[in-house]
């Protein structure tokens, strides 16, 4: 049953994709899901297939595999990634819209808007998911290139928040430049900041706060 507006009003849903490598309850995933609820939103978290709790496969394994001495080569960085998050995308998609059914029929949660985070694979996964997913309203992503998603990215429309770290070891600068530049949304901002990959700043995250209080209100 959804929320019924003379008892209470739909909670705004933010689905929190995380890094490669990482799980639902990873101490940045957890410290940013508090920060949200702390401000009335309903948050979501799963574990990406191969992760977490979720038993890998010999698939995946080899994928991995190949990934980490493709890099160990000197390979481009981005276009293997891009093949781990293109083989791991197509069950990311369809457990995350699985998962948000789920959550919507709560009766605390009812069918209200939904928001998007998703960082470096996170990104991967969502762009996908939210070119797919017409619930979703609003998203942040970045720390990613562009290999393998300016389709996907193409067909995305909603408000984005795209954060760039200007000194990325792991993602070129200009492959990030070009995802940011092959999103279609009307409304994209671009937040670039010195630093590696995992060092974005903290206050990105009451950033991206004030950004879904606009546009999940």
């Amino acid at each position: 049953m959804g929320c019924l507006a003379e008892r209470m009003t739909c909670a705004p849903v933010i689905l929190l994709g995380h890094g490669g490598g990482l799980h639902k309850t990873a101490p940045g995933t957890v410290s940013r899901a508090r920060r949200y609820a702390a401000e009335g939103f309903a948050i979501v978290a799963i574990d990406a297939p191969h992760h977490g709790d979720r038993a890998e496969d010999e698939e995946f394994g080899r994928i991995a595999a190949e990934m980490r001495a493709g890099m160990a080569a000197g390979e481009s960085p981005g276009a293997l990634v891009a093949g781990m998050h293109s083989y791991l995308a197509g069950q990311a998609v369809a457990d995350w819209q699985a998962v948000l059914t789920a959550v919507q029929r709560l009766d605390q949660v009812g069918v209200g808007p939904v928001g998007y985070c998703g960082m470096s694979m996170g990104c991967g996964l969502g762009i996908p998911l939210i070119a797919a997913e017409p619930r979703i309203r609003a998203a942040v992503l970045g720390l990613l290139g562009v290999h393998g998603l300016a389709e996907d990215a193409a067909r995305i429309t909603v408000p984005v928040r795209f954060l760039v770290q200007w000194d990325d070891q792991l993602v070129p600068r200009d492959q990030s430049l070009a995802l940011f530049d092959a999103l279609a949304s009307a409304e994209k901002t671009l937040h670039a900041n010195p630093g590696k990959h995992g060092d974005v700043p903290s206050f990105e995250v009451d950033s991206s706060l004030r950004f879904f209080a606009r546009h999940l209100s």
